[in-house]
């Protein structure tokens, strides 16, 4: 049997009776095999990945609705429905339903599942007992009505019997005849049974039976008969509560009289489910499914009737921008939009696309630009929820929307801005308003949901205008709250606790933790942008400064921000934490917090044990060189010791490489790049070294290795003394002494400063060939040689000219000097 695609959305029930939507897809009916028979499968559209499949049971009741919606239950309490794009491949796909169960398509439901005992109750019951006789519709016989719907509920088969019976013979009408005329009689027995029969008959679950109920003839007196529960001393005033208490608001007037009556009767309907009905027990959990069902496309038909209405929309806009509305009105367009947004997610996929896009053709975004920064709280929380559906539905609408708002406006007042600022005054003490626009904060800027669009240049342009013209407003607050008295410049000392400001507010300490979220989240997801701003901000020490707050959370916040930079393993951010000696606030917060077992101990531990897992050798060896004696009697984990032996292990590795360097060296000339010595001298090596003939050359990409020479290179180094006297006078410069000096520092140590211990200066005593004094053996030319991994040496120093002049090395020898014959 061939498969017949059509698009569809299929959407399940969930435990609050509302409806979950699964994904959009395309339905076929698919014959397996003999024992499986016919399945509806649904396939994702994006995907292709499988959303539903679905065995055609011939027991299982099926129900057709709206011509576009087929719902069934396939187990107790799992509910599901298919909402077809198209009217035509509805019918098609009900007509495969009701053939395998042999029924006629014409019917809207097929039979109600059947248990065994039920099946053998009633396999032998003739076809002419199809319907059940009702009673007469009398005073006198409404206690065996009652008594009737009563027994049918716990009977699927006797259910659907009874439900044809009270359609087929209009007898929903002259029970609500019967009720009149008891409620003027006083009648207590009667109205307590016609109870029974009304809730009765809603339990059913039965969709052409709630059309006749909740027509405008008949749901008032539908809910008049639910007013006399007989477990009640005294009625409720439900119909009262409807038509006087309950206003209906028109913030512009609906001139459609059926928009009009759809909303009036969506409103009654959802009273009656959920005011007036009980609680369903387990038992009787799905009886009510199909109202459910109901009130969901109600809302349907109500959002696509006010779409169409291109008069009345524009007219809302019109007022809701306008700067003589007052207050009161504004809040009420405001609270209109809010509900009008949460009716459009009952849209089928396309149908909210045009939802709101039409939204955004009439200016949503700059309307909600204005209300967000009014005063009134109700006003902008309402639109902070407009916005949220907003930013859910489609955040590159609003990342366009205000990429062309910075062209013409100032950053004070772009939308974003205005969205980071009101995080940051939010004024509830438990900051909820505040950690809801943080969320839509991070889907603007998560780039996952920026690969998918059309526009590719969408990641790096946005992210460009983020940390161009956003960025300093979100960290504003953070740089506030962690002001010091900055050491120098050239100073390797961090602040201590005396010289910083650090938030004991609750209050801040909860936005700052919002704010480093953030932040964290962009270290994970920016890499680039974010890094550059780092460095520029130098964030990090900042950020760490909160080590020291009395908040524990806030603590871990940074810390947590601190462990993210870390775990990306990039040597850039490795050198900046070296240098800055940014990990002690980390110990001195480990050492402070002492014997306590808590989360911030385990935390920093846990930091030091992923360098330890993860052999990250620049970082274990500043650590060991700098923090170990305030480590070493930490023996409750093996972290520090282990960090230790990782460091030891190293130096052993490196001081038998070096037997392999004469060979090695004389193969290969040091080479550098000479476009990259400005940037890296002024970030990452020593700054004591500042003599004129020195060539300070920075640590290579982070793929090598950047281990020092011990200091047994020297006695090597001694055996080249005659060749470096022959080409002394060919290196480039000299210091005024004539001799050269040879530095082999760990990366560790020289981005750390000169006070490493870890440093070593080699000297090359070379006895000057036709030198007049032995001065000349005490000159510098700092060269950091770098291993790879396998072993082998890269040149680091070269200059500028040296492809365009390659093929005249060997008559120019004072070009490029060669340190080893």
């Amino acid at each position: 049997m061939s498969d017949t695609r059509r698009r569809v959305k299929v959407y399940t029930l969930n435990e609050e009776r509302q409806w979950d939507d699964r994904g959009t897809g395309h339905v076929s009916s698919t014959y397996v095999d003999r024992l499986k028979g016919m399945s509806l499968l649904v396939r994702a559209e994006a995907d292709g990945s499988l959303l539903l499949e679905s065995k055609i049971n011939p027991n299982t009741a099926y129900q057709k609705q709206q011509d576009t919606l087929i719902v069934w239950s396939e187990a107790e309490n799992y509910d599901l429905a298919l909402s077809f794009q198209e009217k035509a491949g509805c019918d098609e796909i009900w007509e495969k339903i009701c053939q395998v169960q042999g029924k006629d398509p014409s019917v809207e439901v097929t039979q109600d599942p059947i248990d065994e005992s039920e099946e053998e109750r009633f396999e032998e019951m003739p076809d002419t007992s199809s319907l059940i006789d009702l009673p007469t519709c009398e005073l006198g016989k409404l206690e065996e009505i009652a008594d009737l719907v009563t027994s049918v509920l716990s009977s699927p088969i006797r259910r659907e019997k009874l439900a044809l019976a009270l359609e087929n013979e209009g007898y929903i009408k002259k029970l609500l005849q019967l009720f009149q005329t008891c409620e003027n009689l006083d009648n207590a027995e009667g109205l307590h049974h016609l109870y029974e029969i009304i809730r009765g008959i809603l339990f059913l679950n039965k969709a052409t039976l709630f059309e006749v109920m909740f027509s405008d003839e008949c749901i008032m007196d539908v809910v008049g008969c639910l007013e006399y529960d007989p477990a009640l001393a005294q009625p409720k005033r439900h119909r009262e509560f409807l038509t006087k208490t309950a206003k209906f608001k028109e913030v512009i007037p609906i001139t459609d009289s059926e928009l009009r009556q759809k909303i009036h009767q969506t409103y009654r309907v959802q009273y009656i489910q959920d005011v007036i009905l009980p609680t369903p027990s387990v038992f009787e959990d799905n009886f009510l499914s199909t109202l459910t069902s109901f009130i969901f496309f109600n809302k349907v038909e109500i959002v696509s009737m006010l779409q169409e209405d291109e008069k009345f929309l524009s007219e809302v806009f019109a007022q809701l921008t306008d700067e003589a509305t007052d207050e009161d009105k504004r809040r009420e367009l405001v609270n209109f939009f809010k509900e009008f947004c949460a009716f459009s997610q009952t849209l089928q996929p396309q149908n909210r696309d045009a939802f709101f896009k039409t939204l955004a053709n009439l200016g949503i975004l700059p309307a909600l630009e204005i209300v967000m920064g009014m005063d009134d709280l109700q006003v902008r929380a309402a639109a902070t929820d407009i916005f949220s559906y907003l930013v859910e539905f489609s955040p590159s609408m609003v990342r366009e929307f205000v990429m062309q708002e910075a062209q013409q406006s100032d950053d004070d007042i772009l939308l974003i801005n205005v969205v980071i600022e009101q995080m940051i005054c939010d004024t509830d003490p438990e900051l909820g308003g505040a950690v809801q626009l943080m969320g839509l904060l991070r889907t603007l800027i998560d780039p996952e949901n920026m690969l998918a669009t059309a526009n590719k240049t969408e990641k790096s342009e946005f992210l460009n205008f983020f940390y161009n013209h956003c960025m300093q407003v979100l960290t504003a607050p953070l740089l506030a709250n962690t002001s010091e008295d900055k050491p120098d410049k050239d100073s390797s000392t961090a602040p201590t606790k005396s010289s910083t400001i650090c938030p004991d507010n609750y209050q801040t300490a909860q936005l700052l933790a919002l704010i480093l979220e953030l932040l964290t989240f962009c270290v994970e997801h920016h890499t680039y942008h974010i890094k550059n701003y780092i460095m520029n901000k130098d964030l990090l020490r900042r950020v760490l400064i909160l080590m020291n707050s009395k908040h524990t959370f806030l603590a871990l916040c940074a810390l947590r921000f601190m462990r993210r930079i870390i775990g990306l393993k990039d040597e850039f951010y490795n050198r900046y934490i070296i240098k800055g000696n940014l990990f002690e606030p980390v110990i001195n917060a480990l050492v402070d917090n002492g014997t306590r077992y808590n989360l911030l101990n385990s935390a920093i531990i846990e930091l030091f044990e992923f360098i330890r897992v993860e052999d990250i050798k620049s970082l274990t060896a500043h650590i060991v060189d700098n923090f170990y004696k305030a480590l070493e009697s930490i023996e409750y984990v093996q972290t520090f010791k282990g960090l230790k032996t990782k460091y030891e292990q190293e130096k052993d590795r490196q001081s038998q490489k070096l037997n392999s360097v004469p060979s090695i060296l004389r193969s290969n000339r040091f080479r550098r790049d000479a476009r990259a010595l400005e940037e890296d001298e002024e970030l990452w090596f020593n700054e004591d070294e500042e003599e004129e003939g020195e060539a300070v050359v920075p640590p290579i990409e982070k793929s090598k290795t950047e281990d020092d020479f011990p200091d047994s290179y020297e006695k090597f180094m001694e055996t080249k003394k005659a060749k470096e006297s022959e080409d002394k006078e060919n290196l480039p410069k000299r210091t005024s002494v004539g001799g050269f000096k040879f530095t082999f520092s760990h990366s560790a140590s020289s981005a750390n400063g000169a006070n490493s211990t870890n440093s070593k200066s080699v000297a090359a005593q070379t006895p000057p060939a036709g030198s007049n004094g032995s001065s000349s053996k005490n000159a510098s030319l700092a060269t950091t040689v770098t291993s790879t991994k396998q072993g082998s040496l890269i040149g680091l120093v070269d200059y500028p000219d040296d492809e365009e002049e390659e093929e005249e090395e060997d008559t120019s020898p004072r070009k490029r000097p060669r340190l080893g014959s």
